[in-house]
């Protein structure tokens, strides 16, 4: 297996089925259009289930390694490797791409290839992200990654959806450009490297250190995405079709919190300690205010949107505490929040597809004429409130043990999404789902198709697994957090 290109296969089979399902044309051939995707999904998925298994959770650096030239002239290599961290975020978007692929099966009737084929090579794209120890190759990924989710939110959004998709894109690229700035500063320092082990071991002062954190927080905080530049994404939740939602949630929104992990912590370690606080207020804020922000929607897809930003607080807030239980429990976070939110907004998919209105007030007494989905519901709304032996529980309350080790206020206020999260949550769960049936069209709903069933079930099974025994998760975590709080410990300046 090791000699295998097994992150290559990672990135391009996913690649490579989006171009075949692209080939099959029209919609007439709509149907082995939607074969090729799901076989190619899965397919995308068992390339990196020898990743998984062959992994050594004993060893901090980078595995699976492939290097090969890509442009000598500028010293640019197509250069792969993983550690535990990578590895968790790489085998949940594959797998994610497999749940969108069912999602959107019946769903989609337009433009169907072109539909699937855009979340294949967005699977991909975001694979290469993940895998990259190659900066450029980096920015080039995490850049492509914009493409196809602009065409999805464009093509198949809803009344709003230009706007939307044009909104998605000027923030995330605006943001992006200056991290290519600090990347084309760091490639001058290194003396002519893209390499990020090479920029790791740069001793950089203080000043470059600030301004090359500072360009990189503009491009991940976007990502997030943290308050204050959050404002794309209820937009975009709103406006997007149920596959694009998911994985926006479940996978875009990681892109930023891996950025930090990759780039900002090791390559300016002295100041992201300078800036700690800073970065942890902008954290707090979004648990709180956004929480608040939460509670107060109408739209079903408007409240899970900011119930992301509010949870996806917890991630930098872990990171920027330098304590073992805080960065791991962020990571832990990333993976939990994929499963949580792709669950809520697929459910929320499920009721759109038969009623067409994502309106809280449109609902009411679900649970008389769908009791099976409501169950899912319900244990998919208690994981998205922190409910003990759910997934949603165990990353915030390590990020919250971190806290009280730094600060007892901060524990404290990151404690409030505790009560915020329940709030908003239950108070959707009760409107839409209890109640009597006061609008005949809930009269009417039939409760889940196997599809439904499938994709829901496997979302359960990994929300709980997570919850009660949460320890396979950690290992493949603690020796790159070991590294890299170790190196964080280290001072680099001249």
């Amino acid at each position: 297996m090791s000699a295998m290109p097994l992150l290559t296969l990672a990135i391009w089979v996913p690649i490579l089925a989006g171009a075949l399902v692209l080939a099959t044309g029209s919609d007439r051939n709509a149907s082995l259009a939607r074969t090729i995707a799901l076989l190619g999904a899965i397919a995308g998925f068992v390339v990196t289930l020898p990743l998984a298994i062959s992994f050594d959770t004993a060893v901090a650096g980078m595995q699976f390694i492939e290097t090969t030239p890509w442009i000598p002239r500028y010293h640019v290599n197509y250069s792969l490797g993983i550690d535990g961290i990578s590895l968790l975020l790489i085998v949940l978007n594959s797998f994610t791409t497999i749940l969108v692929v069912l999602a959107g099966w019946k769903v989609i009737e337009s433009r169907v290839a072109q539909y699937f084929a855009a979340f294949l090579v967005m699977s991909g794209l975001m694979n290469g992200v993940f895998a990259a120890t190659d900066a450029l190759l980096f920015y080039v990924f995490f850049e492509a990654t914009l493409i196809p989710m602009f065409i999805v939110i464009g093509v198949w959004g809803g009344p709003n959806r230009v706007y939307a998709a044009v909104k998605f894109f000027l923030y995330t690229l605006l943001g992006s450009l200056l991290m290519l700035v600090a990347l084309l500063y760091l490639y001058r320092a290194s003396g002519g490297s893209f390499s990020l082990a090479d920029w790791r071991a740069l001793p950089l002062g203080m000043t470059p250190q600030v301004l090359v954190f500072l360009a990189f927080l503009v491009a991940f905080a976007v990502k997030v995405p943290m308050w204050p530049v959050h404002t794309w994404l209820p937009d975009a939740h709103v406006e997007a079709p149920t596959g694009g939602s998911v994985v926006l949630a479940a996978i875009a929104l990681k892109l930023g919190g891996y950025g930090f992990i990759r780039f900002s912590l090791p390559i300016a370690p002295d100041a992201s300690h300078a800036l700690s606080g800073f970065m942890i207020a902008l954290s707090l804020i979004a648990v709180v205010y956004i929480g608040l922000v939460a509670l107060v929607q109408t739209d079903m897809k408007k409240l899970i949107a900011y119930s992301s930003i509010s949870h996806m607080g917890f991630v930098t807030l872990g990171l920027f505490l330098f304590e073992r239980l805080g960065v791991e429990g962020a990571v832990i976070q990333m993976i939990s929040h994929g499963f949580i939110s792709g669950a809520m907004f697929l459910c929320v998919g499920v009721m759109y597809d038969r009623m067409h209105s994502r309106q809280i007030a449109d609902y009411g007494g679900v649970v008389n004429t769908m009791p099976i989905f409501a169950s899912f519901l319900m244990l998919f709304a208690m994981a998205n409130a922190g409910l003990p032996g759910t997934s949603g529980f165990v990353g915030e309350f390590m990020v919250i043990m971190a806290a009280t080790k730094v600060n007892f206020w901060f524990a404290f206020t990151a404690a409030t999404t505790l009560i915020f999260g329940a709030a908003y949550t239950l108070w959707m769960y009760k409107r839409v789902i209890f109640g009597a049936v006061a609008n005949p069209h809930v009269a009417e709903l039939k409760d889940l198709e196997a599809r439904e069933w499938i994709f829901l079930a496997v979302l359960a099974i990994a929300v709980l697994w997570m919850g009660i025994h949460p320890a396979p998760f950690n290992a493949v975590l603690e020796a790159p957090v070991a590294d890299l709080l170790q190196h964080l410990s280290k001072s680099k300046l001249p």
